[in-house]
Parts: structure tokens; C-alpha cells; sequence
């Protein structure tokens, strides 16, 4: 403990080297995100990251984004103040790290936090201090509205963020992860490819690595993507993927398929900045794999 005029303050040093901590907060330790509105369907995504997070030995960030309510209605009503909006998203946020830390016995590190504005700026602000190992989040609902209202936050989250973004569909719960698929289109592989994202994440679950490859039915034939393919294993050799042909019209159908079938625990995709429109890898149609597949997808920018 050091002494100082502006009063005391104790840095712990611990055996392991670089390892330091400032009170209890270890500076080194990996963060999962999670953005909640307090539905069922992003408490579901909570108690996946809650699982994971411990998996990965990481902490839990617990972030809620409030607006102002906006009222096109002729007839006065009573709004409510900003301030007791963030009181109401505090109290909430703080009801559901006493429900982790009740589950998980106190050993999982969970802070929360509730913000004022639009959840793509706030996750990107968030995303930009903290680094987290991933953003996880719910699908949607089984609603009309919650189906517009999650699938948008979905695409955005996807659009605009530079870390990996997990989607965990309704009800699904985490399992310990031994095989991770990675959907690959075999193009400009080198260059898109985000290898040391793909091996961290292998590497943190200890997880059998899949690579899908998709695309026509003579596609992986043609010398081009025999050369993409030898620099893909290249790239990948020291994860010892397994490698699978996909080769049908339908190629989100396909993959969820195929995930399902050979029970994969998630699938990775790469949306790309300038991916044909019709293809998986554009951003919108990654997307639209994340907010309808029956396994959670990761989705990794190049």
C-alpha cells in the first residue's frame, strides 16, 4: 500500500507475471458484452454469456440502452424523465447481476451499465474502451414487432461493429463447445480471411474447427479456388480443420442444416465490405443467417 496527499491506494501484485489488479478488477481478463432490453429473448442471451463466460474464464458486461419514450398522441400523458428512466434501467440491470452472482456463487465479475441514446453508438463506444472478447445477443422474439425490433439491432450490431458478434436464437442454451464451423467462400482468402480472430476463438474453447465451404457444385474444382483452398489450409494448418463441400441453392438453409445435422455448437461467418449482393458473405445476408439459424452464429469481420 502506498500513501499519497491524495490519499491511499492499493495496487496487488500477483505471481503470474504482467498480472495486476486495482482493487479486484483484473486488467488482463477477457469481457463478454451483452446488450439487454430486459426481454426474454436477450435474458436468454444473458445466461448464454453468463455460461460462456466462465467457459473462457472472462467477465460480463451487462449494458442497457434507454430513449426517451416519443408520443405521436393528441391526448397529454405523463412522460417520464430521463432521470427516472436511468434509475428504472439501474435498479433492473442491477436485479440481474444479483440473479448471475446468486447462480454462479459470486464467481463470475459482472458490471453493468445503462446509457442514454442508440444502441449502435453505445455498443461501438463500449466495444472501443473495453476490447471484449465477443458481443453477445438475442435474435428476436416470436413477434411481429420483437422480429423487426431484435432482427434490426441484429444487422446493425453486425454492420458496424469490429469485434466478434454472437447471435443466440430463442431458447437456445449454452453447452460446452467442441466444434466450431467456419463458413468459408474460398475468394481472396489471405486478404479477408481474419485468422488470428478464427484461432483465438478456437483456441479459448478448445473446440474442434469445421470449415465449410460454400458455393456451386463444380466451384472448388476450378484453379482458382484450388489455389484459395492450399492457401486456406496453409492459414489454418496448426487448428487441424476437418473441410466440407456445401453445394446447394439455398445456402443459409444449407448451413443451418448442415450445423444442426452434425451438431455443430456455432457457426463463424465473415461478412464482407464488398461481397457480391447475392452472396452469404455480403453483410446483409450474414445477417439474415444470424437472425434465422437454429445455432448460434458468430459473425467476424475481414
Amino acid at each position: 500500500m502506498q500513501e499519497s496527499a491524495e490519499g491511499l491506494i492499493q495496487v496487488i501484485f500477483l505471481p503470474a507475471a504482467g498480472s495486476y489488479f486495482y482493487g479486484t478488477k483484473n486488467t488482463h481478463m477477457k469481457t463478454i458484452i451483452v446488450p439487454t432490453d430486459f426481454s426474454p429473448v436477450s435474458e436468454n442471451a444473458m445466461w448464454f454469456a453468463a455460461d460462456m463466460a466462465k467457459h473462457v474464464d472472462a467477465s460480463l458486461f451487462l449494458l442497457h440502452v434507454y430513449q426517451l419514450p416519443v408520443t405521436v398522441s393528441e391526448v397529454p400523458l405523463v412522460m417520464i424523465s430521463a432521470d427516472e428512466l436511468k434509475n428504472d434501467s439501474d435498479d433492473l440491470l442491477k436485479d440481474l447481476k444479483e440473479k448471475i452472482e446468486q447462480k454462479t456463487g459470486g464467481k463470475l465479475m459482472v458490471r453493468t451499465e445503462s446509457r442514454f441514446g442508440n444502441i449502435a453508438g453505445a455498443l461501438e463506444d463500449v466495444c472501443d474502451t473495453t476490447q471484449p472478447f465477443a458481443v453477445v445477443m438475442g435474435s428476436q422474439g416470436a413477434g411481429r414487432m420483437e422480429r423487426i425490433m431484435f432482427g434490426s439491432s441484429v444487422l446493425t450490431a453486425i454492420r458496424r461493429l469490429h469485434v466478434p458478434v454472437m447471435v443466440i436464437p430463442p431458447g437456445v442454451g449454452y453447452k460446452p463447445v467442441r466444434k466450431i464451423g467456419l463458413a468459408c467462400d474460398f475468394r481472396n482468402v489471405e486478404a479477408t480471411l481474419p485468422q488470428k480472430d478464427i484461432k483465438d476463438i478456437v483456441r479459448a474453447f478448445g473446440a474442434e474447427l469445421h470449415v465449410l465451404n460454400v458455393g456451386d457444385r463444380l466451384d472448388h474444382m476450378a484453379p482458382s479456388n484450388k489455389e484459395q483452398s492450399g492457401m486456406l489450409h496453409l492459414l489454418l494448418d496448426e487448428l487441424h480443420p476437418q473441410y466440407h463441400y456445401i453445394h446447394k441453392e439455398k445456402i443459409e438453409e444449407s448451413l443451418d442444416e448442415f450445423a444442426q445435422r452434425n451438431n455443430l455448437d456455432f457457426l463463424i461467418v465473415i461478412p464482407k465490405k464488398h461481397a457480391f449482393p447475392e452472396s452469404l458473405f455480403h453483410k446483409s445476408h450474414s445477417g439474415q443467417l444470424a437472425t434465422h439459424a437454429h445455432v448460434p452464429v458468430m459473425a467476424i469481420h475481414e
